[in-house]
């Protein structure tokens, strides 16, 4: 069964370089940036563990904990952090599962046999603190990720949770949102007393800071 949006994200207990994981608990009350890399000691994956140790600060005002996955063992992850840590010039600090019997990543379908039958392929689960899976997005081995992107649409997760509301296309922080169209247009004005743009029936603009 593949895991869908809204689905609990499944829990499981593994080894990491930061220790044992018990990944509800380590959840707690935070989001979680959940992604998995083919290998350690490979090009693309060491910019990307990289990035996401330069981006620290920038995950923790979201209150969003990273967390990696590769199926080589603690022993590899240990010796491959320093190269992170040198080439990247950074300080990897979050956690790396050693999942070296693919039992994560067969349970988060991450083993794309068209791709390769052991590596896992460059999954991204963002999870909320309710453990609801709410984002996935699957990159081949040959590309790596856009981080951009990434904090971009925990922005916009983050936003439209809180407020009841949708983004439109490239939205940033400080852009318009959308009005659903389950609000009817009186409801509208009355929880929008700052006012809308209509352009359609269906398609409202608000400002929300």
């Amino acid at each position: 069964m593949a895991l869908l949006l809204g689905d609990t994200a499944p829990n499981f207990q593994i080894d990491s370089q930061k220790g044992m994981i018990d990944f509800h608990e380590f959840i707690g009350d935070s989001w979680v940036f959940f992604f998995s890399h083919p290998a350690d000691f490979t090009p693309v994956c060491t910019t990307e563990m990289g990035r996401t140790a330069q981006l620290a600060s920038e995950f923790e005002k979201r209150n969003v904990k990273p967390l990696g996955l590769s199926t080589d063992s603690v022993e590899e992850h240990n010796k491959w952090i320093p190269d992170v840590n040198e080439t990247q010039n950074t300080d990897l600090q979050f956690p790396i599962v050693a999942d070296t019997d693919n039992k994560v990543a067969n349970l988060y379908q991450m083993i794309h046999p068209g791709a390769s039958e052991t590596a896992a392929v460059r999954s991204v689960f963002i999870i909320g603190p309710d453990k609801k899976i709410k984002l996935t997005m699957t990159y081949p081995m040959s590309v790596g990720r856009n981080f951009d992107e990434i904090l971009r649409v925990i922005d916009a997760l983050q936003f439209t949770e809180k407020n009841g509301v949708a983004t439109p296309a490239d939205w940033k922080v400080g852009d318009r949102a959308i009005i659903p169209p389950s609000i009817t247009s009186e409801e509208a004005k009355k929880k929008y007393p700052q006012g809308f743009d209509e352009l359609r029936p269906y398609l409202r603009f608000v400002d929300i800071k």
